[in-house]
């Protein structure tokens, strides 16, 4: 992790008195640990939760994940009669620094049991951090940039979160909320079964559209290629998104990785025209299905089965967790028709994978164009995460 992690200071709340809150800095390998530990005992009697991998979590805390080349981190533990009962990560990104230049910092990775005092404890820890390193405005939970897991779930806890989506328990909003936290921003996450059905007048539209529109899956055997078309046409058909920031090269790759070793080529379409790449999809199988019971546990036999069930027996469910459509075709009846054809070449190959509902998420809650495309299948909107703000210019 950035070594900025490990040279501050600040501390607040702290004691040593008895039941008395502390809030201590993450400084080596035995609080990161502690840290990552943190959840399971939030989540014990929360039959939803499905516990993270321990090595996939030490992986996006240590110095590999490429986040830390662009960005300083800092994280909190809260304890109280020495015990943790809250943790707390803040964040300067400077992508969306040199992109926006509105000294907003981020916090995340927020986990805490249902006390105010310890909520509050750490987001005034957060706070103060960003403050002294000159952020005005605080945006969260980013855990840690809006390309990774971010908001909190505030509606649809009733049931297990997706690969790469968020879970929290009811009382998080309010505790965040008595905290002058505003809604920045919601994201919906939408839910549908694959048998549903695209509306007549696109399959027309597709039949018509095929002299010129391919739609072909991913071409492993030339992989860095199809991985650069990917990057290029996610980074045009974002760019002007809310909170968008790019991805490094070397985030992309990471990205690359998990999609070379979890991903079959047909969850990746790519939608030309006239053999030229403008459009592009990436489903993911739901990993947490495949890991709810093992408790964060690989070894010495979790890897087992989780290769014997992503491989033999299939999860049922997936996610689509990238798609775009290069800028010149949004808003237009072609781009529809890529962007349904390519949901419709995905759901032909999750029906082969014995795949039966999809979650297609996050969808911006102002995104008009997707959330009417959406709804034009069938897709239910079964959970929201909201993005919190809170101006810092008030001299707390």
């Amino acid at each position: 992790m950035n070594s900025n992690r490990h040279n501050t200071s600040h501390q607040s709340f702290t004691t040593d008195e008895p039941n008395v809150l502390r809030i201590v800095p993450v400084e080596d390998a035995r609080t990161v640990e502690q840290f990552i530990r943190i959840p399971w005992s939030i989540y014990t009697n929360d039959a939803n939760w499905v516990p993270p991998l321990f090595l996939e979590r030490r992986q996006h805390l240590s110095k590999r994940n490429p986040y830390f080349s662009h960005a300083t981190v800092q994280l909190w533990i809260a304890y109280r009669n020495h015990q943790p009962v809250g943790r707390i990560s803040a964040q300067i990104d400077r992508f969306h620094q040199e992109r926006y230049r509105d000294d907003t910092g981020f916090w995340g990775m927020l986990e805490a049991k249902d006390d105010q005092d310890v909520f509050h404890a750490l987001l005034n820890t957060a706070e103060q951090w960003l403050q002294e390193k000159g952020m005005r405005r605080a945006l969260g939970p980013f855990n840690f940039s809006i390309n990774q897991e971010c908001g909190l779930l505030i509606d649809g806890m009733d049931s297990p979160p997706m690969v790469m989506m968020g879970h929290a328990l009811p009382y998080y909003p309010q505790h965040i909320e008595s905290y002058d936290y505003r809604k920045a921003k919601d994201l919906f996450a939408y839910r549908v079964d694959l048998d549903f059905v695209i509306p007549h007048i696109i399959q027309k539209a597709i039949r018509k559209a095929e002299s010129s529109v391919t739609f072909r899956q991913l071409r492993r055997n030339d992989f860095n290629n199809e991985l650069k078309t990917i990057h290029r046409i996610f980074e045009e058909a974002w760019s002007d998104n809310w909170g968008f920031i790019p991805f490094s090269d070397k985030e992309f790759a990471a990205v690359g990785q998990e999609l070379r070793l979890l991903v079959d080529d047909s969850f990746i379409q790519i939608a030309e025209v006239d053999g030229t790449p403008e459009a592009m999809l990436v489903a993911f199988p739901n990993v947490n299905e495949l890991i709810r019971d093992l408790n964060g546990r690989l070894f010495p036999i979790g890897w087992m089965k989780f290769l014997w069930r992503l491989k033999v027996s299939h999860p049922h469910t997936a996610r689509v967790v990238l798609m775009g459509v290069r800028k010149k075709f949004q808003g237009t009846p072609l781009g529809a028709v890529l962007a349904f054809g390519m949901i419709d070449s995905v759901r032909q190959a999750g029906r082969k994978w014995g795949i039966k509902h999809v979650e297609l998420s996050w969808i911006l809650e102002d995104n008009i164009g997707m959330k009417n495309m959406l709804q034009a299948i069938g897709c239910e909107q079964y959970k929201t995460y909201r993005i919190y703000e809170k101006h810092l210019t008030n001299g707390q």
